[in-house]
Protein backbone atom coordinates (compact mmCIF):
# COMPACT_ATOMS: atom_id res chain seq x y z
CA UNK A 1 0.00 0.00 0.00
CA UNK A 2 1.23 3.76 -0.57
CA UNK A 3 2.21 6.04 2.33
CA UNK A 4 -1.35 7.91 1.41
CA UNK A 5 -3.61 5.44 2.25
CA UNK A 6 -1.44 3.97 5.52
CA UNK A 7 -1.79 7.66 7.06
CA UNK A 8 -0.47 7.42 10.77
CA UNK A 9 -3.30 7.48 13.41
CA UNK A 10 -4.88 10.88 14.22
CA UNK A 11 -3.10 12.02 11.10
CA UNK A 12 -5.58 12.88 8.10
CA UNK A 13 -5.33 12.07 4.58
CA UNK A 14 -4.73 15.95 3.39
CA UNK A 15 -1.69 16.08 6.27
CA UNK A 16 -0.47 12.56 4.82
CA UNK A 17 -0.42 14.14 1.38
CA UNK A 18 1.68 17.62 2.41
CA UNK A 19 3.83 15.03 4.18
CA UNK A 20 4.88 13.44 0.99
CA UNK A 21 4.54 16.24 -1.05
CA UNK A 22 7.39 17.76 1.31
CA UNK A 23 9.79 14.42 1.35
CA UNK A 24 9.64 14.95 -2.75
CA UNK A 25 10.43 18.41 -2.69
CA UNK A 26 13.71 17.96 -0.72
CA UNK A 27 14.62 14.92 -3.19
CA UNK A 28 17.51 15.91 -5.63
CA UNK A 29 16.45 16.31 -8.71
CA UNK A 30 18.66 14.69 -11.50
CA UNK A 31 18.12 16.04 -14.88
CA UNK A 32 18.76 13.68 -17.34
CA UNK A 33 20.91 14.86 -20.74
CA UNK A 34 19.05 14.16 -24.12
CA UNK A 35 21.42 12.09 -26.74
CA UNK A 36 21.73 13.99 -29.82
CA UNK A 37 20.32 12.61 -32.68
CA UNK A 38 22.24 10.80 -35.15
CA UNK A 39 23.68 13.10 -37.94
CA UNK A 40 21.75 12.93 -41.70
CA UNK A 41 22.75 11.46 -44.42
CA UNK A 42 25.44 13.33 -46.09
CA UNK A 43 24.05 11.56 -49.30
CA UNK A 44 20.35 13.17 -48.58
CA UNK A 45 21.87 16.50 -47.22
CA UNK A 46 23.16 16.52 -50.47
CA UNK A 47 20.03 15.99 -52.65
CA UNK A 48 18.95 18.75 -50.16
CA UNK A 49 21.36 21.26 -51.04
CA UNK A 50 20.41 20.73 -54.55
CA UNK A 51 16.81 21.20 -54.23
CA UNK A 52 17.30 24.24 -52.24
CA UNK A 53 19.69 25.69 -54.85
CA UNK A 54 17.29 24.75 -57.75
CA UNK A 55 13.87 26.37 -55.58
CA UNK A 56 16.82 29.67 -55.15
CA UNK A 57 17.33 30.01 -59.24
CA UNK A 58 13.41 29.47 -59.66
CA UNK A 59 11.82 31.49 -56.69
CA UNK A 60 14.74 34.56 -56.36
CA UNK A 61 16.19 34.49 -60.11
CA UNK A 62 19.96 33.78 -58.24
CA UNK A 63 21.48 30.92 -56.66
CA UNK A 64 23.00 30.53 -53.14
CA UNK A 65 26.39 32.26 -51.73
CA UNK A 66 27.63 32.85 -48.25
CA UNK A 67 30.88 35.48 -48.71
CA UNK A 68 28.65 38.34 -50.71
CA UNK A 69 26.71 38.87 -47.49
CA UNK A 70 29.10 39.51 -45.56
CA UNK A 71 30.76 41.48 -47.86
CA UNK A 72 27.36 43.30 -47.94
CA UNK A 73 27.29 44.14 -44.38
CA UNK A 74 30.51 45.43 -43.93
CA UNK A 75 30.13 48.13 -47.05
CA UNK A 76 26.96 49.01 -45.19
CA UNK A 77 28.81 49.91 -42.36
CA UNK A 78 31.37 51.76 -44.01
CA UNK A 79 28.83 53.39 -45.30
CA UNK A 80 27.86 54.49 -42.26
CA UNK A 81 30.87 54.97 -40.48
CA UNK A 82 32.56 57.06 -43.59
CA UNK A 83 30.00 57.70 -46.34
CA UNK A 84 32.50 59.78 -48.00
CA UNK A 85 35.36 57.04 -47.96
CA UNK A 86 33.01 54.08 -49.10
CA UNK A 87 31.50 56.36 -52.41
CA UNK A 88 35.01 56.77 -52.96
CA UNK A 89 36.14 53.29 -53.23
CA UNK A 90 35.64 50.95 -56.20
CA UNK A 91 34.47 47.60 -54.04
CA UNK A 92 32.26 49.45 -51.42
CA UNK A 93 30.40 51.48 -54.15
CA UNK A 94 29.65 47.53 -56.15
CA UNK A 95 27.72 46.48 -52.98
CA UNK A 96 26.03 49.83 -52.33
CA UNK A 97 24.97 50.60 -55.97
CA UNK A 98 23.30 54.26 -56.81
CA UNK A 99 22.43 54.73 -52.98
CA UNK A 100 18.61 53.67 -53.69
CA UNK A 101 18.84 51.22 -51.60
CA UNK A 102 20.48 49.57 -48.65
CA UNK A 103 23.08 46.58 -49.27
CA UNK A 104 21.76 45.07 -46.32
CA UNK A 105 18.38 44.58 -48.27
CA UNK A 106 20.59 42.00 -50.73
CA UNK A 107 19.44 38.39 -50.69
CA UNK A 108 21.96 36.83 -49.28
CA UNK A 109 21.66 38.72 -46.20
CA UNK A 110 18.36 36.90 -45.48
CA UNK A 111 19.63 34.09 -46.92
CA UNK A 112 22.14 33.82 -44.23
CA UNK A 113 20.05 34.68 -41.34
CA UNK A 114 17.83 31.86 -42.73
CA UNK A 115 20.84 29.74 -42.57
CA UNK A 116 21.69 30.46 -39.07
CA UNK A 117 17.49 30.23 -37.70
CA UNK A 118 17.72 27.06 -39.29
CA UNK A 119 20.58 25.93 -37.92
CA UNK A 120 19.82 26.80 -34.34
CA UNK A 121 16.45 25.06 -34.96
CA UNK A 122 17.75 22.25 -36.38
CA UNK A 123 20.17 21.79 -33.02
CA UNK A 124 17.10 22.60 -30.78
CA UNK A 125 15.17 19.47 -32.55
CA UNK A 126 18.12 16.95 -32.44
CA UNK A 127 19.46 18.22 -29.16
CA UNK A 128 22.71 19.06 -30.19
CA UNK A 129 23.16 22.75 -28.76
CA UNK A 130 25.77 22.72 -26.20
CA UNK A 131 28.39 25.12 -25.79
CA UNK A 132 31.35 23.16 -26.48
CA UNK A 133 34.68 23.03 -28.11
CA UNK A 134 35.17 20.20 -30.56
CA UNK A 135 38.70 19.03 -31.18
CA UNK A 136 41.05 15.61 -30.53
CA UNK A 137 42.79 14.91 -27.64
CA UNK A 138 45.88 16.46 -28.70
CA UNK A 139 45.82 19.65 -28.97
CA UNK A 140 43.70 22.33 -26.09
CA UNK A 141 40.40 24.18 -26.86
CA UNK A 142 42.51 27.55 -27.29
CA UNK A 143 44.67 25.55 -30.00
CA UNK A 144 41.27 24.76 -31.59
CA UNK A 145 39.64 28.11 -31.76
CA UNK A 146 43.13 29.55 -33.15
CA UNK A 147 42.83 27.39 -35.65
CA UNK A 148 39.41 27.88 -36.90
CA UNK A 149 40.12 31.63 -36.54
CA UNK A 150 42.98 31.41 -38.98
CA UNK A 151 41.85 29.21 -41.46
CA UNK A 152 38.71 31.07 -41.25
CA UNK A 153 40.82 33.76 -42.46
CA UNK A 154 42.03 32.13 -44.99
CA UNK A 155 39.38 31.14 -46.68
CA UNK A 156 37.67 34.85 -46.14
CA UNK A 157 40.64 36.28 -48.18
CA UNK A 158 40.48 32.95 -50.55
CA UNK A 159 36.93 34.11 -51.28
CA UNK A 160 37.34 37.35 -52.31
CA UNK A 161 40.41 36.85 -54.45
CA UNK A 162 38.30 34.10 -55.96
CA UNK A 163 35.28 36.15 -56.56
CA UNK A 164 32.90 33.41 -54.67
CA UNK A 165 33.07 30.87 -51.38
CA UNK A 166 32.09 27.60 -52.06
CA UNK A 167 28.60 28.27 -51.58
CA UNK A 168 28.18 31.11 -54.11
CA UNK A 169 31.27 29.81 -56.51
CA UNK A 170 31.43 26.61 -56.29
CA UNK A 171 27.28 25.68 -55.75
CA UNK A 172 25.40 28.07 -57.52
CA UNK A 173 28.47 28.50 -60.52
CA UNK A 174 29.31 24.83 -60.76
CA UNK A 175 25.25 24.40 -61.40
CA UNK A 176 25.56 26.59 -64.37
CA UNK A 177 28.77 24.71 -65.54
CA UNK A 178 31.13 27.69 -65.21
CA UNK A 179 34.40 27.04 -65.90
CA UNK A 180 35.81 29.11 -63.32
CA UNK A 181 33.87 27.57 -60.74
CA UNK A 182 35.25 23.75 -61.89
CA UNK A 183 38.72 24.95 -61.62
CA UNK A 184 37.91 26.63 -58.06
CA UNK A 185 36.31 23.62 -57.25
CA UNK A 186 39.28 21.11 -58.11
CA UNK A 187 41.78 23.49 -56.16
CA UNK A 188 40.01 23.83 -53.17
CA UNK A 189 39.46 19.94 -53.39
CA UNK A 190 43.34 19.35 -53.97
CA UNK A 191 43.89 22.34 -51.04
CA UNK A 192 41.91 20.31 -48.78
CA UNK A 193 43.79 16.65 -49.17
CA UNK A 194 46.90 18.70 -49.49
CA UNK A 195 46.39 19.80 -45.95
CA UNK A 196 44.45 17.12 -44.42
CA UNK A 197 47.88 15.36 -43.28
CA UNK A 198 49.12 18.55 -41.47
CA UNK A 199 46.03 19.49 -39.54
CA UNK A 200 45.22 15.61 -38.86
CA UNK A 201 46.77 15.82 -35.49
CA UNK A 202 43.67 18.03 -34.52
CA UNK A 203 41.04 15.53 -34.42
CA UNK A 204 43.11 12.33 -33.09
Amino acid sequence: MSDLATAAPGQTLGSAVAHVAAEAATVPRTRVRREPAPYSSPYLAGVGVGIVLLLAFVLMGRGLGASGAFSSVVAAAVETAAPTHAAGNAFYTQYLGNGGASPLEDWLVFEIIGVVIGGLASGLLTGRVRWTTEHGPAITSRRRLANAFVGGTVMGIGAKLARGCTSGLGLTGGATLSVGSWLFIIAAFAGAYAAAPLLRKAWR
